[in-house]
């Protein structure tokens, strides 16, 4: 690992990277448990794939913003460790797939030279923080989100509170009430708004997707500014504490409110407070670094090709900017994936035309911003050089699709397959539709819905079917009347018919057939809302029918091959780590962080860690007697019943309760830190010694 620790700069970015290799070094000579070795490389953005032997790696991109060498250190590093292709998510990240293990270290130090990140793109921990991918510029805007969200994305990366969690924990920022950024559908949801001159946000917390979706609430109408950040600490360790852990199934923040309701979750929230390090957290705007168009004096001549194709262009893929004189592009990506020879064209293009940046969206796309509107026809020729000119830009024929069975171990069926078929279908036989924004259709290869299915006008997912022989083939979930209301309303599809896979594009046909037919000029939503369930399950259930599948029916798409079912172990949530010599470990090496953190007088991060070695101790002694450990809170009543009343082990304090819970009661200190960290230190020494006294 010599060849890269000198190159890196921050010591702190070193240290997570030598500490990867040290572990992946450990993991092949027997000497950390693959369960461990599991939770530590995901939040190291280090994903199992599909395929045996090689691994997904997801880079986190806040907010989708990427600078132009950036972009080309990408393409440098999927170059030397992968393939040469990447892979745009629903949540503005970067994936690139069939990496080897042991080369991940160098590939993440060899990103950092342009400030790019591995760090807690997986795992148990707050996800990439999203945005509005035309923040900055759009015109209907209060102000610029950007500042904001980054401000979050710094704050909670590598923070204590949030590392190892129940399940992941996501945030999206809309700069607009048209809610861009679908707050409805994150653990906590940001919308833009001023009041009496002050920046703030409508907060909504606790929505989600997967199998069981469900919308997010309205915690604050108006938040300032300044206290998004106390507010989301405080939030963070009321998951941190009562989030489900032992199934994953129940562990998102969404199933909690669901448990407690919005007035419990609110007081639990304001039972943290005083443990949060600061009572207000003034976010700098002015000082965030906004790109700089840059000055063409020169401009090119250059003759359109295909003038009435440059006009739909205009008409379908350019988005108008706030700033006078510009206009951002967008470009269409088909599922999601590109090449590094077009990456690093397209790096070029922007340093010479635009401000040195893109955008990544939540459709899987690409934004150029801040073109000006006398160089469109330069950069329309370049992008056409490319292949990057397609009509539609986030228009009907725009799908979404995760990687589904190309990649995924969830992946049930294939939703790159199914995507690229209706596009087709979309842009031979509905030409109409290539400019319609008001009709979204995505796809997942599961129920666990990253390809957002559940939210979209017309959804599919990916499922199987058995036939009366016991054959199963692949099939997709029809899911119908999903949509976006804005300023945080929001509504999920609902599940219609399941059908065979290959019969998507005719269920596909007719759905738009009679949307054409009888909707007279309603939209979508409106339209399915007056219909009802009940019509469109008698309009398509023909197609359900598994007694006439033929031959092809047992093929998915964009293969050649039958069908065979094979779903593997899911990483997209971690896991939990239930070895109780691990855990002992674990608590130690926490209290070794807080006495660093005590050191560089970071008190309150010293603090959390000493709560969560105190956790940690609790938690392998039930194991030890097998007692319940659903959550943290449970941890703690349960240790006391079964330790402390009974006079088992013996405190300082008369409860665990009360000797733990000491952090929703002083804020952060020296003192307090100090002392804090020494009862866990003498808490762990009496749990290891009750152990070693029953073996």
């Amino acid at each position: 690992m010599q060849s890269f620790r000198t190159e890196i700069e921050n010591p702190i970015v070193e240290k997570d990277i030598l500490e990867l290799a040290q572990k992946i070094q450990e993991f092949h000579g027997g000497k950390v448990d693959e369960e461990k070795f599991r939770s530590l490389r995901l939040a190291r953005g280090v994903y199992g794939q599909r395929q045996q032997g090689v691994q997904m790696i997801r880079i986190k991109l806040p907010y989708g913003r990427v600078k132009s060498n950036q972009l080309r250190r990408i393409c440098a590093v999927s170059d030397e460790y992968s393939r040469g292709r990447l892979h745009i998510t629903t949540r503005q990240d970067i994936q690139i797939h069939y990496v080897d293990l042991n080369r991940t270290p160098e590939l993440w130090a060899e990103l950092e030279k342009d400030n790019v990140t591995l760090r807690e793109a997986c795992g148990n921990v707050v996800r990439n923080v999203t945005a509005s991918e035309t923040s900055g510029f759009d015109i209907n805007e209060p102000f610029d989100v950007q500042p904001y969200a980054h401000a979050v994305f710094e704050e909670f990366l590598r923070n204590p509170i949030c590392q190892e969690m129940g399940r992941k924990f996501k945030v999206s920022f809309s700069n607009t009430d048209e809610d861009t950024g679908l707050s409805y559908l994150h653990d906590i949801g940001f919308i833009a708004k001023i009041k009496d001159n002050v920046r703030g946000f409508k907060v909504l917390v606790a929505g989600g997707l997967g199998s069981q979706p469900r919308h997010a609430e309205t915690l604050y109408d108006f938040l300032p500014s300044d206290q998004i950040i106390p507010m989301m600490n405080a939030i963070l360790r009321v998951f941190d504490r009562h989030g489900e852990r032992k199934s994953r199934a129940k562990a998102r923040m969404k199933f909690l409110m669901a448990k407690i309701g919005l007035d419990g979750f609110k007081s639990l929230v304001e039972e943290q407070r005083i443990a949060v390090p600061y009572t207000t957290f003034p976010i700098d705007a002015d000082a965030f670094e906004n790109p700089v168009p840059v000055t063409v004096s020169d401009i090119p001549e250059v003759v359109i090709k295909d003038a009435e194709n440059f006009e739909k262009w205009k008409a379908t893929n350019l988005i108008p900017q706030k700033q006078e004189g510009y206009v951002a592009i967008g470009i269409k990506v088909l599922l999601g994936d590109f090449y590094t020879d077009k990456a690093r064209l397209l790096a070029d293009l922007v340093d010479k035309y635009a401000a040195g940046e893109i955008r990544l969206t939540l459709r899987q796309n690409i934004v150029i911003p801040f073109v000006k509107k006398e160089l469109l026809e330069v950069v329309y020729t370049e992008l056409e050089k490319l292949g990057f000119i397609d009509l539609g830009y986030n228009k009907a024929v725009d799908i979404t699709a995760c990687p589904g069975t190309d990649t995924c171990n969830l992946g049930i069926a294939s939703s790159t397959g199914i995507s690229e078929e209706l596009e087709r279908v979309i842009a031979s036989e509905y030409p109409n539709y290539v400019e319609n924004q008001d009709l979204v259709i995505k796809i997942s290869g599961c129920m666990n819905a990253c390809g957002q299915h559940n939210m979209a006008h017309i959804g599919f997912q990916g499922m199987t079917v058995r036939t009366k022989d016991k054959l199963v083939a692949p099939a997709l979930q029809v899911l119908l009347g999903g949509g976006n209301r804005g300023d945080g309303n929001a509504r999920f599809a609902d599940k219609v018919v399941k059908i065979p896979s290959k019969r998507g594009p005719e269920a596909l046909r007719r759905i738009l057939n009679d949307f054409e037919a009888n909707a007279n000029g309603a939209d979508f939503l409106s339209y399915y809302e007056q219909k009802g369930e009940r019509y469109f399950y008698d309009l398509l259930t023909d197609l359900s029918n598994v007694d006439n599948l033929t031959q092809d029916d047992f093929i998915d798409w964009g293969t050649d091959t039958e069908y065979v079912k094979a779903i593997g172990v899911g990483e997209c949530a971690g896991v939990v780590i239930d070895l109780i010599e691990t855990l002992f470990l674990e608590s130690q090496e926490k209290i070794d962080l807080a006495k660093k953190a005590i050191e560089n007088k970071v008190f309150s991060d010293a603090i959390y860690h000493a709560y969560s070695s105190q956790i940690n101790s609790a938690k392998a002694l039930l194991l030890f007697e097998k007692k319940k450990t659903n959550t943290q809170a449970d941890i703690v009543k349960n240790f006391d019943s079964e330790f402390i009343a009974n006079g088992k082990i013996n405190l300082d304090t008369t409860t665990f309760a009360d000797q733990v819970y000491q952090i929703n009661q002083n804020a952060p200190n020296l003192e307090f830190a100090q002392n804090f960290t020494a009862s866990a230190t003498g808490f762990l020494e009496k749990v290891r010694a009750y152990r070693a006294a029953q073996n």
